[in-house]
């Protein structure tokens, strides 16, 4: 058997030890020997390169090209086929993930097989700001040198024309945000028209409610009148105007001051928008009267004018003042005194604006 204590710092493998030979616990290894590229040795390969550096920014220009092709030139109207949306939607895809992947690997292509890829070590110094800052020039012009960008035309004028092709398909995204809404989240459908007060209607179909048909405890989804009837918009605005209408005993009700005739005979109205992310409030517990919505799990009180109890909605859900007209049918005496939905930066203002 090996005897194990017979060894020696001049053995490979031992430690050195207080007394023996001065010998380096960790040793610098140094920066390894450099490996010169095919490129950095043959002018042909390196023209290859450049070349092929080249044609990935070209494949960038191209990419983007073909979003703005399909951008502008499919045209998705009201009655464009799910076939015209996908293929728009494929050649979108297909543009932005060229023109994107054409200059990042162009860009790693570039630094991997033409820039100095030497490794360098300083050492520390202490810091002079006037030194230090013509050490940064100094670096910079060092970079710019070695990116050969000067002296290579053809990859800095395919990167300036892919740079610059890049942005315009955000550009171009930023008109589908349409005009500036200004203070249309703050009205609804409900507004009377020409004077007339809008009957409240169930929703899908759009038939009138008399007070008659809403017993206690039931709960109606309602759409404005007239909704139906809309040729354009017609999503946007029930977005907005949807309603839940329930009945309760008058007796658990507790209106606040000036609420007091925004309701009929326990029949009230509320908006299905919850004010946390917008999600439709659409669960009534008839024991609790209590509203649910069921995204995030907020919880309005009905008895204490849809005041949230739970969850992270931040506003009680806007009322719908309603009453009964001469044929007794539901109607909505006004639109809502508050823009319905989430909180947004200008809510106060449109509120404001509303009760003004």
């Amino acid at each position: 058997m090996g005897n194990h204590s017979d060894g020696s710092p001049n053995h490979s493998g031992t430690v050195a030890t207080a007394g023996q030979n001065e010998v380096e616990r960790f040793q610098d290894p140094g920066i390894p020997p450099h490996r010169l590229r095919l490129a950095d040795t043959d002018p042909k390969a390196a023209k290859r390169a450049e070349r092929q550096v080249a044609l990935l920014f070209g494949i960038s220009v191209v990419g983007t090209l073909i979003f703005l092709v399909a951008y502008f030139a499919i045209d998705l109207g009201n009655d464009s086929s799910i076939a015209t949306i996908r293929l728009q939607n494929a050649l979108l895809g297909v543009g932005t993930a060229f023109a994107m992947l054409g200059i990042g690997t162009g860009i790693v292509h570039w630094a991997k097989a033409l820039m100095p890829d030497h490794e360098v070590s300083e050492e520390r110094h202490a810091i002079r700001y006037e030194e230090d800052r013509q050490a940064a020039v100094r670096i910079v012009d060092d970079i710019v040198e070695e990116t050969g960008i000067k002296r290579r035309p053809l990859i800095r004028n395919t990167l300036l024309g892919a740079v610059a092709l890049a942005p315009l398909p955000a550009v171009a995204i930023f008109g589908d945000l349409g005009p500036r809404p200004d203070d249309k989240l703050a009205h609804t459908m409900w507004a009377p028209q020409d004077g007339k007060l809008k009957r409240l209607t169930r929703d899908p179909d759009g038939t009138p409610i008399k007070a008659a048909d809403v017993t206690i405890g039931s709960a109606f989804h309602v759409i404005p009148e007239g909704l139906n009837e809309l040729q354009e918009g017609k999503l946007n605005e029930k977005a907005k105007a949807v309603v839940l209408l329930m009945r309760l005993d008058p007796a658990s009700l507790n209106p606040s001051k000036g609420r007091e005739n925004w309701g009929y005979n326990g029949i009230v109205a509320y908006s299905k928008i919850c004010t946390h992310v917008g999600c439709p409030v659409a669960l009534y517990e008839q024991q609790t009267h209590h509203l649910l919505c069921p995204c995030h799990q907020s919880t309005f009180d009905l008895t204490q004018e849809c005041k949230v109890i739970f969850g992270p909605a931040s506003r009680p859900l806007p009322q719908l003042p309603i009453a009964v007209d001469d044929e007794g049918y539901l109607v909505a005496t006004s639109d809502f005194h508050e823009p319905v939905g989430p909180s947004y930066w200008e809510r106060d203002e449109h509120e404001r604006n509303i009760n003004s």
